[in-house]
Formats: C-alpha cells, structure tokens, sequence
C-alpha cells in the first residue's frame, strides 16, 4: 500500500525525495501517515480537497481487500 500511495502522489509534487509515508496498524484499522515536503501540502491536498479526495477514495478501494478499515492522513 505504501508503493502505491507513493506512485499516486510522486507526480504531484516538486519534491518527490521528501515524500514519507508511514503506516500504524492497529486492532480494526490501519492508518497511513503521508507527510510531503512544505511547499507540495496544497498540491497534494488541492483545491476544495478534492485531490485529497480522490487519493483517499483509490486507497480505500485497494484497502478493501483487508479485513481492517484504511485511512490516510495527510500532513
């Protein structure tokens, strides 16, 4: 899930080499922490969110696979 979170969003930003993601994997849900580089927040976030959106509704999709409930946050 990691790969494919950073295939999503290497395109997106001017900093490519300071994306970082982390995953936490709890009992009923596994979280991904996305952290980019300061500039790139807004490009990876969008307007109105709405690429945030459409990042979170692919990773959900392929999260669906699992047992536990996906989520991603974006710092």
């Amino acid at each position: 899930m990691k790969s494919l979170i950073e295939t999503i969003i290497e395109p997106l930003v001017d900093h490519p080499e300071s994306i970082v993601v982390t995953e936490k994997e709890e009992e009923n849900k596994i979280v991904y922490h996305l952290q980019v580089h300061e500039n790139d927040v807004g490009k990876v976030i969008g307007k109105n969110g709405r690429i945030a959106k459409a990042i979170r509704t692919v990773v959900y999709a392929a999260g669906t696979k699992s047992n536990k409930k996906v989520y991603l946050d974006i710092m």
